[in-house]
């Protein structure tokens, strides 16, 4: 599994040393030692940075597993107000200095090359994810989207909350790619 900078069992490095080519870095150096291709599965920001992982470095991935995200934002506006949500959050978490950067949104790359990216995809979403249920269409239209799965009575921490709902999903997908 892939912690975050700052995250679960991971280091915290120095405050200027979270974005987005660092925790890309690192999921490369985790697929040094796990293997390649992998199915990368993520949860949120984990999903977002494995579709931009994804883009760089599409031989590396045999499918993806989006568990309530989104792909990022187009307009400047709506990535200031993610960002200033982001930095929002990180205040009232127990994170190293700088952590927040790992989650704002400097472009619109990984939205704008979202049709690069032909690997088998599952969409999984709580009912309740109001914030990420919009996304959906679009990893719909992008994406080579094989299975949406949506949980009842869940929300955004979907995993969480239905653990068994999701792994059997997850493992029906994986099952399909072999």
């Amino acid at each position: 599994t892939w912690d975050l900078r700052g995250h679960g069992a991971s280091d915290a490095p120095p405050p200027d040393c979270y974005g987005r080519s660092e925790a890309l870095g690192d999921l490369a150096a985790v697929l040094d030692a796990a293997g390649r291709p992998a199915i990368l599965v993520g949860h949120s920001l984990g999903v977002y940075l494995s579709l931009a992982y994804a883009l760089g470095q599409p031989d590396d991935v045999a499918g993806l597993v989006l568990v309530a995200t989104g792909p990022g934002f187009r307009k400047e506006e709506s990535r200031r107000e993610w960002n200033d949500s982001g930095r929002a959050a990180a205040a009232n978490l127990d994170l190293p200095e700088g952590a927040e950067g790992l989650s704002l949104h400097v472009d619109s790359m990984v939205i704008d090359r979202l049709a690069e990216i032909q690997i088998p995809t599952l969409v999984v979403l709580g009912e309740r994810d109001r914030r990420f249920a919009p996304s959906v269409a679009v990893f719909e239209s992008y994406l080579d989207v094989h299975d949406i799965v949506v949980v009842p009575e869940m929300g955004h921490m979907v995993h969480a909350k239905a653990p068994e709902e999701v792994a059997i999903a997850v493992r029906a997908f994986t099952s399909s790619l072999h």
